[in-house]
């Protein structure tokens, strides 16, 4: 059995101005929702950071040996080794281990389906899509639905019966403070815990599936052969965030913590592994905001760009009745589409500056003109010192 399927589809002029200009729709839609999203981004940048200076200002380091109650509801720094008496564990397994938390990664072997497509513009504007469906065998931790693929005989995926899953301590202790689930859920730092042939024993017990088990490659196999995998069979591997020392800047809350309510905006709780400085982490803190920023405005006017070239797509399906005329006049609205995306994208950027930071902007804007004037002025004065007498 082939594992290939090739489909041919045909798309008439007409039908493909129509699918444009329902296209056409969408790219507005998309654009204004670039314009809000790009927008909401820069309050919630100058939210994050006056959030961030707002705390690293009044940020206390306390010492982890005792609590002190006149630190009530202060936003504190603290360092030290966590304990706990208790074990994540991985019942369905009898996986257990001295840590945070245990997390659990399933893979199974399964059919996936790659597409890859080839259209080719006819004269009179018609257009023919071949589609290459091609299968292969391979890992996945995501079930992957067989029934949607084109050619699901002799390509069918079973039922994903175990999945991935973390198993985490409910409780642990940061010398006299008590650590909650909202603390330990932020502590990472993983580490790769190999499954070795000793465990088998308590992994066997523990198990009550009908699969063949076996140990291979530092992970628990459920099918007949490691060595020659078929579909439906499973490997699990682990990681287990250990037990060590962590920084952690929250609210002083009783005997434990919470996140800090800041006056400009963002709840404050943030944990690192390591004996790390407030100054670091709010560092870190500031740069992973710069970071995010940043990305949201690039994925923002690349979409802005998406949207422009679908509102210009009936213009190319149009001048396709000659082919060659149709790639012509596409290159012209990819073009037209970035200018607008940049337009309306800095745009927007600079309307959110000012609505949110109105006396920022106005001083970038008043040093901008002095440079420029500046600049002038120099050149001028530089064009007629060479000038002829």
């Amino acid at each position: 059995m082939s594992d290939s399927y090739r489909e041919v589809t045909r798309t008439s002029w007409f039908g493909r101005i129509g699918n444009s200009i329902g296209g056409v729709v969408f790219g507005l839609l998309l654009i204004l929702a670039m314009i809000v999203g790009l927008f909401w981004n820069e309050g919630r940048a100058v939210q994050t950071a006056r959030s961030l200076a707002e705390g690293a200002g009044i940020v206390v380091s306390v010492g982890a040996e005792r609590i002190d109650p006149g630190k009530e509801g202060s936003l504190v720094h603290v360092a030290g080794r966590v304990t706990t008496d208790q074990e994540p564990a991985d019942l369905a397994f009898g996986i257990t281990a001295e840590g945070i938390r245990l997390e659990r990664k399933v893979e199974m072997y399964q059919w996936r389906q790659k597409a890859s497509s080839e259209t080719k513009k006819k004269l009179g504007g018609g257009e023919e899509t071949v589609t290459t469906y091609s299968y292969d065998r391979s890992w996945s931790a995501q079930p992957i639905d067989s029934g949607s693929f084109k050619k699901p005989e002799g390509h069918q995926n079973p039922a994903m019966r175990y999945r991935s899953q973390d198993f985490q301590i409910a409780a642990a202790k940061l010398g006299a403070f008590d650590l909650d689930g909202q603390v330990l859920g932020r502590i990472g730092g993983g580490q790769e815990v190999p499954i070795t042939p000793g465990l088998l024993p308590s992994i066997e017990r523990a198990f009550t599936g009908g699969e063949p088990l076996s140990i291979a490659d530092g992970r628990i196999y459920l099918g007949d052969n490691p060595a020659t995998s078929r579909i439906g069979d499973y490997r699990i591997a682990y990681r287990l965030v250990p037990l060590g020392t962590v920084s952690l800047v929250a609210r002083q809350a009783g005997t434990g913590f919470a996140p800090y309510q800041t006056e400009a905006g963002d709840r404050l709780l943030m944990v690192e592994t390591g004996t790390v400085a407030p100054e670091k982490m709010f560092a870190d803190a500031v740069t992973g905001n710069t970071v995010l920023t940043w990305v949201l405005r690039i994925g923002g006017l690349v979409l802005l760009m998406v949207g422009f070239s679908l509102i210009m797509r009936p213009l190319g399906v149009i001048a396709d009745v000659i082919p060659f005329l149709g790639s012509l006049v596409r290159m012209g609205t990819s073009a037209v589409a970035f200018v607008l995306a940049v337009l309306v994208g800095f745009t927007t950027i600079a309307i959110a500056w000012f609505w949110y930071r109105p006396l920022l902007s106005i001083a970038l804007i008043v040093i901008a003109l002095a440079a420029a004037w500046v600049v002038g002025r120099l050149g001028r004065r530089q064009a007629a010192e060479q000038a002829p007498a």
